[in-house]
């Protein structure tokens, strides 16, 4: 048996964390990787502070780039795009930025394409690069950094969010539009609403329930307006922050199973089902829930570089498992940090699962000690057992990381009674005697 080729289709977290833990655990093995843009290992979450000049130089947003994986030993190929993928013949399609095409072998597969922007389907909006990668990032501060002084934000979910804030940094009027009639999603309405008066506070002007029905661009392509059915509201930029699905195409071209989620299909080894040596894993692939006891596809830089190991692990001949997730997530947007982890009550609700919750509000630190503010956290519980089901903090400075408290809890199946006496830390610059945590624990119990 001669040398086996490790292919990597995806040069961000997924697929060099799969490449890099391969190159450990087997030193013969050869590994190439093949990513359609510039950069690898590069963080997109931070890509809004590049744009607002929070972060001055877009290096500083790459973790590892290609260089230095060839220096670990991993043939890195920027600007080479898989176009088609022949599991039977064990063999890719590989286009480069010169458009010549070239036939790749593997012996393994790791697919760790990840997610694509989806422009919403109203004219215009094809003419918007969603801001996801790196260079996107470049282009869109060169463009606010030649001028303009309006900026219209489409999408109030945490990434339309904290672009606008971004944009408000530079001094920008900055109006932020959703058809929904709330922002953020992923909150339920009454914990929403603390985000969306942060938003308001920085003077962006947040219009809710109103569907943008198009994107009005010049001869030049460049946006001039965005139009609902009730405004026109002038734009000279605007940024399309309506989320994105796992990029997928290429994988199920070739075969690969997609799940309910409309992500690929995989074991809890990252195998895709059917196909022996090839994995998946990232923003592309599915995961299971252990609160909602489904598979969902949730995107996010922690889940994929985990995936991303255990598929290099095991296609390396290991055997590590994923255990799942449960939507634990943080952002900071202007003043508030936000923080939520398991399921709130519109998940549960729409899910068929009956809960109790409670909320309430605290200070993040003594009355007395400086600096103290609000926070509020809610809880979600099972009725009887008072397992916890899920969480939500919003609040000021020292806030949302307690949100992982509370995933300890959810993961582990604590129920609210415990958790209401569980032994946290005290000092008065980081809490009341009671943490909100406690309170809120004690609020939920009650209610059962």
């Amino acid at each position: 048996m001669g040398r086996q080729r490790l292919a990597i289709v995806g040069g961000d977290a997924a697929g060099m964390s799969a490449a890099s833990i391969a190159r450990r655990r087997d030193p013969e093995i050869e590994i190439v990787a093949f990513e359609r843009g510039p950069y690898t290992s590069y963080s997109a979450c931070g890509i809004p502070y590049y744009v607002g000049g929070l972060v001055d130089d877009a290096d500083r947003l790459i973790s590892r780039g290609p260089e230095e994986h060839r220096a670990a030993g991993i043939d890195v190929r920027t600007r080479c795009e898989v176009v088609a993928i022949d599991l039977a013949a064990r063999r890719l399609t590989v286009r480069t930025g010169t458009g010549e095409e070239s036939e790749e072998p593997f012996d393994q597969l790791v697919v760790a394409t990840g997610a694509r922007g989806v422009p919403p389907p109203i004219p215009g909006a094809d003419a918007i690069e969603p801001a996801r990668t790196v260079d996107a990032g470049e282009r869109l501060r060169a463009a606010l950094e030649r001028g303009g002084g309006s900026a219209v934000v489409v999408g109030a979910g945490y990434i339309g969010l904290e672009m606008a804030e971004a944009l408000v940094d530079r001094g920008l009027r900055v109006t932020m539009i959703d058809q929904a009639s709330q922002v953020m999603a992923t909150l339920d309405a009454d914990m929403a609403g603390h985000v969306q008066d942060a938003a308001e506070g920085t003077g962006v002007r947040v219009v809710l329930g109103a569907a943008v029905e198009e994107i009005v661009v010049d001869e030049a392509g460049a946006p001039v307006a965005v139009r609902t059915a009730d405004e026109c509201f002038e734009a000279d930029h605007v940024v399309v922050g309506a989320g994105a699905l796992p990029d997928v195409e290429l994988a199920a071209a070739a075969g690969l199973q997609l799940g309910d989620s409309g992500a690929l299909r995989v074991d809890d080894r990252q195998r895709c089902p059917g196909h022996d040596g090839v994995f998946a894993a990232g923003d592309c692939a599915e995961s299971h829930h252990r609160v909602l006891d489904r598979m969902v596809n949730i995107q996010l830089g922690t889940h994929a570089n985990k995936q991303g190991r255990i598929a290099g692990v095991n296609a390396t001949g290991g055997d590590e498992r994923f255990p799942g997730v449960i939507g634990t997530a943080v952002s900071k947007i202007c003043r508030y940090e936000v923080g939520r982890t398991g399921i709130g009550e519109r998940e549960a609700a729409s899910a068929g699962i009956a809960v109790v919750s409670a909320t309430i509000k605290d200070r993040t630190r003594a009355g007395y000690y400086p600096g103290a503010g609000p926070i509020w956290v809610k809880l979600v519980a099972e009725p009887g057992s008072g397992r916890l089901l899920g969480g939500q903090i919003v609040g000021v400075e020292g806030a949302a990381k307690r949100i992982d408290v509370l995933a300890i809890a959810v993961w582990t199946g604590l129920s609210v009674q415990e958790l209401a006496l569980l032994d946290l830390s005290y000092a008065p610059p980081f809490s009341g005697v009671y943490d909100p945590l406690l309170i809120a624990a004690r609020a939920t119990a009650k209610l059962l």
